[in-house]
């Protein structure tokens, strides 16, 4: 096979698709990425943005996400035939900042938003995706994956090592694998959801307006990405058929216009798309040289899908690249299923019960649950985390909910701001997130003395440097002057938050091996537990 073109083809360039080449990119994988629509999507679609998805995209460097999405909006229920507003509720819990979570709420961003911004930061390493070219088969090998392209009518015969399908669940990818699709389709929610421009007298746009109840009625949440005039409508009835409505713009504007007790004047559809509560998952996330990122379709509640597909691709995408460079053993592919599987499996259980406390009680509260943020996903039964101090046999609990009092390894690794860098160097990182990156791991020792944490530093001289990298945190007693250290970064924790974070006490020395997709590799007391943990992730060193 001739492999001097991308080693890795990326097929569908929605967000997990450019999350997948985003970060292979910045992992120095070249990648060719491929999108059979000859134009880029429209519409918001699903618009959720969890706290845990923008840790992901602060460790990618794309700032703008969390810069431009928007504040969940109050709802604002009516009296039946009224512009008369029953009550008012909360979309989501109501979070206070803490150090240890920056970003504490969930906010939206339409999806057509999300791939501009994304397909911009692949242009900064002069890639770019191909619209209208479609993947129509593949054959894999020991050796690599030839697939077979069309585009404007002509098909192309391309070899490469790596496919990552994040093409969708009616995708190419997952159906010529074979991979099964588990689970219902169910009948008692059908909608039609879009994107419209709409003028109401009385539609304040400060609110997220509800007409009728969960089973039937219509929504209107403003975005401003639409235009000043933009709406997401989401119409739901059992009754309708859904089919026929999402084919008609002027069955739209007449079901809109008769759910809402106020004169509307209708500027235009935008963009719509029929909707059925799939719940179902693949049974597996890849076989052989071939990967699904996103293998999920699922209930309207509780936003989990785009979530859980970048989720996905952010945990292939390190441990592909660490394959292609000869770094690590083809076996370590073999956790991307292991570790996202239980993962996937528990949502769809959680979002199954929202739905069904939905449609009984005619209320969202229950979608106000925490573990919706997903920062309490964790990997603790995973075969390449390693806890030295963690207590053997529990059950897994993979969407879990966030414990600040409890760490181990395979958590989400929390964040700690105000750091004090120590010597001369002219970085400025001031917080431990801005020093987790895709392409590297960190090794984050805590030491009472440079002295302390001089054995471990010496360990880590045996690994690459480009994916492996040090940070010596001091404890607030620590005096703040330079003294030298084979470490990357020397920080004095003046306000204690990354050792109240991370639950040392100022006398200890321990080790956390934070992996390049921002989750606890290992947590050791010293230079045995590092060699051991990267001794299940590298190729000999």
């Amino acid at each position: 096979m001739n492999f001097t073109r991308p080693p890795v083809l990326v097929v569908g360039a929605g967000p997990a698709g450019l999350v997948a080449a985003l970060t292979l990119l910045q992992n120095g994988i070249p990648v060719r990425i491929i999108d059979k629509d000859p134009n880029p999507r429209i519409g918001q679609r699903g618009p959720g943005i969890w706290p845990r998805s923008f840790e992901l995209f602060n460790f990618l460097d794309v700032p703008e996400v969390n810069e431009l999405a928007k504040p969940v909006l109050t709802l604002r229920s009516y009296k039946h035939g009224t512009m008369e507003f029953a009550t008012e509720s909360l979309m989501t819990r109501h979070v206070e900042p803490t150090p240890t979570i920056p970003f504490h709420v969930p906010k939206l961003i339409g999806q057509q938003l999300l791939d501009v911004i994304l397909r911009r930061h692949l242009g900064k390493f002069s890639c770019s995706v191909e619209m209208g070219t479609e993947l129509r088969s593949f054959e894999q090998s020991d050796e690599g994956v030839t697939a077979v392209l069309s585009k404007s009518g002509i098909l192309e015969t391309f070899n490469t090592k790596w496919v990552i399908g994040a093409d969708g669940a009616r995708g190419i990818v997952r159906k010529q694998l074979g991979l099964t699709f588990l689970g219902e389709t169910r009948d008692d929610i059908r909608m039609v959801m879009g994107d419209i421009r709409l003028h109401g007298v009385g539609l304040d746009r400060a609110y997220w307006h509800r007409f009728g109840t969960f089973k039937r009625g219509v929504s209107l949440r403003p975005t401003d990405e639409i235009g000043e005039d933009g709406w997401q409508f989401v119409i739901i009835d059992n009754d309708l058929d859904t089919t026929k409505v999402a084919q008609s713009e002027e069955l739209i504007f007449e079901i809109i216009a008769s759910a809402i007790p106020t004169e509307i004047t209708f500027n235009k559809l935008v963009w719509v798309s029929e909707f059925r509560a799939n719940i179902r998952m693949v049974n597996k996330f890849s076989e052989g040289r071939v990967f699904v990122a996103g293998g999920i379709v699922h209930s309207p509640t509780g936003g989990q899908g785009l979530n859980s597909s970048i989720q996905d691709a952010f945990n292939l995408g390190w441990k592909l690249a660490l394959v292609e460079k000869g770094l690590a053993d083809k076996s370590l592919l073999e956790t991307y299923n292991a570790e996202r599987l239980p993962v996937i499996s528990e949502m769809l259980e959680m979002t199954t019960t929202i739905l069904n406390q939905a449609l009984k009680t005619d209320s969202m509260t229950a979608a106000r649950t925490p573990i919706l943020f997903m920062l309490g996903i964790n990997y603790r039964f995973s075969d390449i985390v390693l806890d030295e101090f963690a207590i053997p046999g529990k059950p897994i609990n993979a969407y879990g909910e966030l414990d600040e009092e409890h760490l181990e390894a395979g958590d989400r690794a929390p964040d700690a701001p105000n750091l004090v860098q120590v010597g001369c160097g002219d970085s400025d990182v001031k917080t431990l997130f801005s020093l987790y990156r895709p392409w590297y791991h960190t090794v984050l020792v805590f030491a009472p003395s440079h002295a302390g944490a001089a054995p471990i530093l010496g360990t880590l001289e045996a690994y690459d440097t480009s994916v492996v990298r040090s940070a010596v945190v001091l404890p607030s007693s620590a005096p703040v002057t330079s003294a030298a250290s084979p470490a990357d970064l020397v920080f004095v924790d003046r306000e204690g938050y990354a050792y109240s974070a991370y639950i040392v006490e100022a006398g200890q020395t321990r080790v956390f091996v934070i992996r390049p997709d921002g989750v606890i590799g290992a947590i050791v007391r010293g230079t045995e537990g590092v060699k051991k943990y990267f001794s299940g992730i590298f190729l000999d060193v």
